[in-house]
């Protein structure tokens, strides 16, 4: 897994060892980010799930201004604190729930240009609700929303849906904030 584009394109990134983290192949980051485009530069970024940190990370390559990285996993946080070292990048790491994360401070505190949120397929379709609720205070007026799911079993957010992708079995969803 590397960097697709951006100051740091091409360098390595380390994924948390074990079955729990699904990093984002490098294929649908690519064609992500391009549909992003400008939005990402200068964008508050929030990473729920963040796993190896690959999207928030691909993000401060591309020009965002900050990112918050978000996950439970002892393994994730590791490996985000790794990638951002080896990459010379800030960026907050938050050892916390994602749900949890977005009613405590810093989190509940900042609004968020950009919100990528990458769950365990297993429990995506079930989050859907509870997360439409607990972000609506923390995005910015044009705030846009990603997810990442199984096209067969999808996150679904009560937000405008702007924009809808299959890449596999994979399913990308871009919300509007309002």
């Amino acid at each position: 897994m590397r960097v697709v584009a951006g100051t740091h394109r091409g360098r390595v990134l380390k994924a948390p060892k074990g079955e729990q983290t699904r990093p984002t192949s490098d294929r649908v980051r690519e064609a992500l980010f391009s549909i992003l485009g400008e939005a990402v530069v200068q964008a508050s970024v929030l990473d729920l799930f963040a796993g190896s940190g690959a999207l928030g990370i691909e993000a401060l390559s591309r020009g965002a201004a900050n990112a918050t990285f978000v996950d439970n996993a002892h393994t994730a946080i590791a490996a985000i604190g790794d990638n951002l070292e080896a990459l010379g990048l800030v960026g907050e790491v938050l050892r916390i729930p994602a749900l949890r994360a977005l009613a405590c401070t810093p989190v509940a505190d900042r609004q968020y240009d950009l919100v990528f949120i990458d769950p365990p397929y297993r429990l995506a379709s079930a989050l859907g609700p509870e997360l439409s609720v607990a972000l609506k205070p923390v995005l910015s007026h044009s705030a846009r929303v990603v997810t990442e799911s199984d096209r067969r079993d999808p996150l679904a957010l009560e937000l405008p849906l702007q924009l809808e992708r299959r890449y596999g079995d994979t399913l990308i969803r871009i919300h509007g904030a309002r």
